[in-house]
């Protein structure tokens, strides 16, 4: 019975620790992760999750938008409820939008736009990239670095291989040159030869 509640009292003290100040966190058993109850808590943004959260609830609050990379973390994931917020159906959604086509389909189904007026009471699901708006700057500063470098190593590339292929059509020439030279000194040699002996 000691041992138990020592156990009991551990697994408490890790959920209380892992688990967001403004969410419900319980155990799911044996290493089947956490159910973290975020709902109606009116909560403006995603809280820090622990990792191993199975469940997951953030509906009826007002969430608008989710940032990049801020539910990467979660791998173990199977159940989410995102329904009943605000979203804000500009390209800032585009993340959450392609998270939960990859991770929970059916939750994105539950996604309802609440602006801009274009798209307001549309389901995520149905909008396209022109109905979700142009962002100023479409790729991140680091994709941007990325296409850069990129470009300037085909350019690289690309003048590397015209050169090889002008000095190989050169050289090409060159070497036809050289043995036409020698062989016109050769022939030239012994034709003077065969004159110096008829004589």
């Amino acid at each position: 019975a000691l041992v138990g509640f020592s156990v009991s009292l551990l697994l408490a003290v890790a959920l209380s620790g892992a688990c967001p100040p403004s969410c419900s966190c319980r155990s799911l058993g044996d290493r089947k992760g956490l159910l973290v109850d975020c709902g109606s808590r009116g909560l403006r943004e995603v809280p820090a999750l622990p990792v191993d959260t199975r469940s997951l609830y953030l509906h009826n609050n007002s969430l608008t938008t989710v940032p990049p990379g801020s539910l990467d973390s979660l791998s173990s994931l199977q159940e989410l409820r995102v329904f009943d917020n605000p979203w804000d159906c500009d390209c800032h959604i585009l993340y959450l939008k392609l998270w939960l086509e990859e991770v929970s389909a059916p939750s994105l189904a539950s996604v309802m736009c609440a602006s801009p007026a274009p798209v307001r009471m549309k389901p995520l699901v149905q909008l396209t990239g022109n109905e979700l708006g142009a962002c100023k700057r479409l790729l991140p500063t680091k994709c941007l670095q990325f296409f850069w470098r990129d470009l300037v190593l085909i350019a690289g590339a690309i003048i590397t291989l015209i050169l090889v292929a002008w000095a190989l059509k050169h050289s090409k020439k060159l070497l036809c040159q050289i043995r036409l030279s020698r062989y016109d000194s050769q022939g030239y040699y012994l034709l003077r030869r065969h004159s110096s002996k008829t004589y």
